[in-house]
This record gives structure tokens, sequence and C-alpha cells, in this order.
């Protein structure tokens, strides 16, 4: 798994009740887990730190979606179940930014 790459993840919920599948973008990758943002279709609800998507072929998302950057979790590489598809490179620097800003780096 590379960063910007998007997968098919069981992702918790925030309050850890329980997970759904969704797609997340990969921020970081170690052997054992790895780092991500979870993307929802729910662009109405935009927050200033998600990142706007559209959907096409080489991002593998159905739909426009937001990157929220502010949804982070590190999870077992066994819940991965695929690769959707990957950002471009001007996605993962508006990624970058994001990050930035909203951890105050």
């Amino acid at each position: 798994m590379n960063k910007g790459d998007i997968i098919l993840v069981s992702y918790p919920f925030t309050n850890l009740a329980g997970s759904k599948f969704r797609p997340a973008v990969i921020l970081c990758d170690t052997p054992l887990d790895f780092t991500a943002c979870f993307i929802t279709t729910q662009i109405e609800k935009k927050e200033d730190s998600d990142i706007f998507i559209q959907a096409n072929q080489t991002n593998g998302l159905k739909k426009n979606s937001l990157i929220r950057t502010s949804k982070i979790a590190t999870i077992d590489k066994q819940l991965a179940k695929g690769l959707l598809g990957t950002l471009s490179l001007e996605q993962i620097d508006e990624l970058n930014t994001q990050l930035r800003k909203l951890l105050k780096l």
C-alpha cells in the first residue's frame, strides 16, 4: 500500500459502536497496519478540512466524495478488502496541505 491509494476497508464508527465498509485513503503503511482517512459520499456535509474528489476510473470511486482528513484511524492490514484506485499527485499534495493545517504542523 502506498500513500494516496484508495482501498475498501471495514472502518470503525467514531463512537466505536460498530463499523462499515467504506473507501479510505492510505496515509502511511507499516508491516502490520496502515493509517488512513475515511472517504464519504455525503458531500453536503463538507467541513473545512475535507477534500472534494470527483469520482473517476483512476480513483475507483463510484460517486463524488469527500476525504475526511479529520477522521483518521490506524487499522490492521487484514481488514483491507482491496485496492479501488489512487489519488492524483495534485490530490496527494492537497491532502498533505490539509493534514498540516488540521494537525497544526
